[in-house]
């Protein structure tokens, strides 16, 4: 699949980098549940004609065994010098639940988290390294979010549909916080399951990230797992 190449056809003129990151990167695919997920920097501002070429090449595209894309396309000096919610030129997601396509982002505070795992575990299909386009992101803003997140989700806790997406990412931030490492849902699920055995829940939702079966996961045990990952939580 020559993602790069085909971007490079959408932006003729001024691609500086396609990035492959997320899973696929971290060895953590699994084929019929992972995304592709990848990282396009641009020199300069993407125009319509360019946009319109991009979002065509995400839905056409060929997954092979990904369950779906997530292209982001940022400028240059955004992804060397990104503030804490920088803007984004366009998003496209395609996934088994519908097509999402943002153009012009003005602010994005997710976005820096994405950089910096694209920066720490990201491999360049195309253009310079990813550690030469993208510039450092404190570890204080990747845990900033990370702490809004966990918040955010205490008041979600029986959301079953996204239950192990939550404990999973909890499991991230969690072990971020406490090494600095940025790693794939299961490397991070079986680092926080080591440190605290038992947190059964932690195993539930990895069983369940992994083979698709909807093996119980309870509110209450995402909430102590929120609580703890937020209690352990500290800057840098």
């Amino acid at each position: 699949m020559d993602f790069a190449g085909q971007i490079a056809a959408a932006v003729p003129d001024g691609l500086v980098a396609v990035i492959l990151h997320g899973s696929l990167a971290t060895g953590d695919f699994l084929a019929g549940r992972s995304d592709v997920d990848l990282l396009a920097v641009v020199a300069t501002a993407v125009t319509d004609g360019q946009a319109g070429a991009l979002e065509r090449f995400v839905m056409g595209a060929d997954l092979g065994d990904a369950a779906g894309m997530d292209l982001h396309v940022v400028t240059a000096a955004v992804a060397a010098h990104p503030g804490q919610a920088p803007p984004v030129e366009l998003y496209v997601g395609r996934h088994p639940s519908g097509v999402e396509v943002d153009r012009d982002v003005a602010a994005d505070p997710d976005l820096p988290v994405e950089l910096a795992m694209a920066r720490a575990g990201g491999r360049s299909l195309l253009g310079a390294a990813p550690v030469e386009v993208i510039g450092e992101i404190p570890a204080g803003w990747v845990l900033d979010r990370g702490r809004h997140w966990l918040t955010v989700w205490q008041g979600l806790t029986d959301d079953d549909e996204h239950a192990a997406h939550m404990v999973l990412t909890a499991c991230r931030i969690w072990r971020f916080a406490a090494t600095g490492v940025h790693c794939g849902k299961g490397d991070a699920a079986r680092w926080a399951a080591a440190r605290d055995p038992s947190m059964e829940v932690i195993g539930a939702a990895l069983r369940r990230y992994t083979t698709g079966k909807r093996e119980s996961i309870q509110p209450a045990a995402i909430g102590g797992l929120l609580d703890r990952v937020l209690r352990d939580t500290v800057w840098r």
